[in-house]
């Protein structure tokens, strides 16, 4: 039997996932260019900066949804 976890710790998990979503956005805009950062200077490809911002993207929007649906309990 799960005990339902406190608003509080909801609200953190959400806040966590929102600020992993906006840093893979700012991955993603790197790695396509879209921002005037080269990050080839410090010694990383461009689809290095594209695989983690995917990711940490993908997982922030989930942890974000996840919590959202779960706040009645």
């Amino acid at each position: 039997m799960n005990k339902p976890l406190k608003k509080t710790t909801r609200m953190a998990l959400m806040v966590s996932g929102g600020m992993d979503a906006l840093l893979g956005s700012f991955l993603l805009l790197i790695g396509f260019n879209l921002l005037p950062i080269d990050i080839t200077e410090f010694g990383f490809e461009n689809w290095h900066a594209m695989l983690i911002g995917g990711i940490l993207f993908i997982l922030g929007v989930s942890v974000i949804a996840y919590n959202l649906s779960r706040l009645e309990e």
